[in-house]
């Protein structure tokens, strides 16, 4: 977290509920299988869990996981209910192990309701629950690379996937090559600890590389993107909690589908009665009620969603900008980006 913080958005400019929903189903109806919910932080939204319930009803429609990003802190009130609304994955963000270190970083008591959310989550996953579970730690130089071990002794006996991540350049984290550690060096001073560490084969479209150690329990793995981008294999897009649209973690191109998305509703944010009345719209042009020139599955307002998002995609850069350029690239911080 910043010292002086984040400016917060008008809440007007933030998606809402049905308007997530209704680009989750777009999205969904094109083949998108898997939809994880990140922030700022996504458990502190009032209504989260029965947006949860909201988009796990696409699983009808070929959602196949509803996933998480989140610091852990109040998950573990919530968890169950999330559980039960369809949640199957949780990627916990956790840069130190160290409680007084905890509160230099994220200006906040909380390590004891992380490590509670943490155990909550292998408890469940005990009694059958199969949540995947990967905590994300960021390693800086001189702040936390001293804890790389002791967060890979996690997977010791407990089915924990702790991945590694480079530190990357975002608007007002104060990124500099020297408090960057490569994930060859994170891997050398794991392999003089354990030497029989093995790299296991991932699927194609990983972001992470996934290594084991014998007799180990769980996993840990590498999010390379500083020097080994994974680029040519990403299929990931990302919808910030403004409505924008970006192919690119690192690109600062982004376009706004929640202004589209609120073209035909006067400009002003869909409410639940807003939605319900799409809803109608949809069904009268399905059953032939309405006359409309594009396919019977698509509005104008979908048609050109879709076209938009289509354009956006198609404009991705083979691969995002080294680290020299990213430096001094505007692009927004990483905890505006959320999604």
């Amino acid at each position: 977290m910043p010292e002086e913080g984040v400016p917060l958005s008008p809440p007007a400019h933030l998606l809402t509920s049905p308007e997530i929903f209704y680009l989750s189903s777009l999205f969904v109806s094109e083949g998108v299988s898997k939809i994880r919910l990140t922030g700022g932080e996504p458990t502190v939204r009032r209504d989260i869990v029965d947006l949860m319930k909201s988009i796990g009803s696409l699983r009808s429609k070929g959602l196949r996981e509803l996933c998480l990003t989140t610091n852990g802190i109040s998950l573990h009130r919530k968890l169950d209910a999330m559980v039960e609304a369809g949640l199957s994955g949780v990627n916990l963000s956790l840069d130190t192990l160290d409680p007084f270190q905890f509160q230099i970083m994220t200006r906040r008591n909380g390590h004891d309701a992380v490590m509670k959310s943490i155990n909550h989550i292998l408890e469940m996953n005990e009694a059958g629950a199969n949540i995947k579970l990967k905590i994300n730690c960021v390693v800086m130089r001189n702040i936390n690379e001293r804890e790389i071990l002791p967060f890979v002794e996690l997977g010791r006996e407990k089915d924990i996937e702790t991945r590694f991540i480079e530190y990357m350049p975002f608007d007002g984290n104060k990124w500099s090559e020297n408090k960057m550690v490569n994930y060859q060096e994170m891997l050398d001073m794991i392999r003089e600890r354990y030497p029989g560490v093995q790299k296991i084969k991932g699927h194609k479209n990983d972001t992470s590389k996934s290594y084991q150690i014998p007799g180990f329990v769980g996993k840990i793995g590498f999010i390379t993107s500083m020097t080994d981008h994974f680029c040519g294999t990403c299929n990931r897009l990302r919808i910030t909690s403004d409505g924008n649209l970006k192919v690119c973690l690192h690109g600062n191109a982004e376009v706004s589908l929640r202004d589209m998305l609120r073209e035909e509703n006067g400009g002003q944010p869909i409410n639940e009665e807003a939605f319900q009345a799409i809803k109608q719209l949809q069904v009268d042009r399905q059953e032939g009620l309405l006359q409309d020139d594009g396919p019977d599955r698509w509005s104008k307002r979908e048609q050109s969603l879709l076209n938009i998002i289509g354009q956006a995609v198609k404009r991705k850069k083979e691969k995002h900008a080294g680290m020299g350029e990213l430096e001094n690239m505007k692009n927004r911080p990483m905890i505006l980006i959320g999604g």
